[in-house]
This record gives C-alpha cells, sequence and structure tokens, in this order.
C-alpha cells in the first residue's frame, strides 16, 4: 500500500515512516511542505496521505489545503489528517468532500500503534477515522432545538461509534447489544436526520458527519 507523508517535523516524520514501512507500507514520499506536497500527491497518486495539517510557508492549514487541493485532481484521493489540537473549522473542510476515505486525528494517537496503523489502513479503504475528540466536539456544538434533539441517548451512542468508522458489528460489541439493533438503531438515525440510507457505510458516516457540523 503507497503512502505519501506530510510532516515538517524531520523526527516525527522519520517515525512515520519506519512505522508505516514496519507494518507493510511503501512510502513513496515524504515531505514538510504545502507545496511539495500537492506535487507529490498528484505525481503519486497514492493509496493513502498522511497529512499534518499545519505545515510551511504559512503554518496555518498549509497541508489540508494542499490535500483538499490534490482530491480536486484525484476524486476520492483518500487523506488522513494529523493535528495538534481538535480544530472543528479543519475537519468541517474535511468532511465538506464526502469522496474517498478520510481521518481526522489528534498526534498523540499515533503513539498507539494498533490504533494508527488501523486508521491508516480504513482510510486507505475507503472508510473514516475520526478522533473521538473530534466527534464529541461536532456533537456538542449541537443545540437542542437541532436534528440532533430528535436523536434518543442510544442513538446518539451509535452516532458516535459510527462517525469514528466503527462496523456494526463493532458497535455491537463495544454497546453490548446485537448487530440487529444497531442496524435499526442506524436506519432510525437516517429517518430522524433526513438522511437516505446506503450500503456504503464511508459515505454515509460522511454524509452524517457534514450534515451534524453544518454542512
Amino acid at each position: 500500500m503507497r503512502v505519501v507523508i506530510a510532516e515538517d517535523l524531520a523526527l516525527l516524520r522519520e517515525g512515520l515512516i519506519r512505522l508505516l514501512e514496519a507494518h507493510d507500507f511503501t512510502v513513496v514520499a515524504a515531505v514538510d511542505n504545502g507545496p511539495d506536497l500537492h506535487t507529490a500527491l498528484t505525481e503519486h497518486k497514492p493509496d493513502v496521505a498522511v497529512v499534518d495539517v499545519r505545515l510551511p510557508p504559512t503554518f496555518t492549514d498549509e497541508g489540508l489545503q494542499a490535500a483538499i487541493g490534490a482530491r480536486t485532481q484525484i476524486p476520492g484521493l483518500p487523506i488522513l489528517v494529523l493535528s495538534q489540537h481538535v480544530e472543528q473549522l479543519y475537519a468541517r473542510e474535511l468532511l465538506s468532500d464526502a469522496e474517498g476515505g478520510v481521518g481526522y486525528l489528534l498526534k498523540d494517537r499515533v503513539f498507539d500503534i494498533g490504533q494508527f496503523i488501523e486508521a491508516v489502513r480504513r482510510v486507505a479503504d475507503g472508510g473514516t477515522a475520526m478522533d473521538p475528540a473530534v466527534i464529541s466536539q461536532l456533537l456538542a456544538r449541537q443545540d437542542q432545538s437541532g436534528p440532533l434533539a430528535q436523536l434518543t441517548p442510544r442513538e446518539r451512542e451509535v452516532l458516535s461509534e459510527m462517525a469514528e468508522g466503527r462496523s456494526n458489528s463493532a458497535i455491537a460489541g463495544r454497546l453490548y447489544i446485537t448487530e440487529k439493533a444497531v442496524s435499526k438503531h442506524i436506519n432510525n438515525i437516517f429517518t430522524k436526520l433526513d438522511l437516505p440510507p446506503s450500503s456504503d457505510d464511508s459515505r454515509r458516516v460522511l454524509a452524517v458527519l457534514a450534515y451534524l457540523n453544518g454542512q
């Protein structure tokens, strides 16, 4: 599986290269700034990109914007964004394009090697990998009169698990309910949020997150 990495801190960049290569990924490019990232993505067309939000030269959202720009040329390009803090604006921008795998993780998650590698693989496969802290803030933004007010506490739990990219069976195991119950809750969520059901789990999670985030 081919990967492009964008990280301006040399130590972390080298660490990501070694970590991914140790888990059977091939790092085809590792860059430290936005312009080089855009070039690497459009030239290599990787299976997944692992991108720091803040890159030179602006150290604002250079990495995110380069990745989003590349997605306009390569629709569905899988992107896993790493951020030092939860920044809702960046999450919203990433989620605005509901095509292809996307992920948004805090950098601290990289130290949980199993979780990080799982997230990279999930995004590369077209799924989602949203940090629990990001999900919590997205959900917290909704007031009691918004669409989420229609959901039961259990449906909100299921929605959070879906948003993190978990399968129905994984949700069932974490919430100690049956897969049939999970499917029922998911159907209820889509009905209440006026979102059509879909057999494509990654797309439906993106649709829910984009809806909740005001898209």
